[in-house]
């Protein structure tokens, strides 16, 4: 399970070095979205599947994804939707916030937020 390669962002600080991970840097997006009214969940959308399934959907595509450039990063949100929420507006609302939020926790400098609309929640789920 602790296999996998973490990617590391450096940075120079005056007493020494910092390493901040993209799973960090996912994590952060992950919370600044959920704080948009109108989010549901940060996930890929099959709530109704069984969990061998969802398990294999997760690995295949993961709810975040963190892609580092030349020192900036791109970042990948499959979201899902509360029902009745006005798409267009939550998406650039949640541009925003994960990139102030990813930017002003790291000092990483985010070039694009990529949204995909994996689900939509029933009003029932609230």
């Amino acid at each position: 399970m602790e296999d996998h390669r973490m990617d590391l962002q450096n940075m120079d600080l005056k007493g020494g070095s910092l390493q901040i991970s993209t799973e960090v840097i996912g994590k952060i997006a992950r919370c600044a979205a959920l704080e948009v009214d109108g989010v549901s969940e940060v996930s890929c959308g099959k709530q109704n599947k069984k969990v061998k399934e969802l398990l294999a959907a997760a690995s295949i595509q993961p709810p975040v994804t963190v892609e580092m450039r030349d020192g900036t990063a791109e970042l990948t949100l499959n979201l899902v939707v509360k029902f009745g929420a006005k798409i267009p507006a939550v998406a650039e609302k949640v541009q925003e916030n994960v990139k102030s939020a990813v930017q002003n926790m790291t000092n990483v400098t985010v070039s694009r937020v990529n949204l995909v609309i994996a689900g939509l929640a029933a009003e029932e789920q609230e």
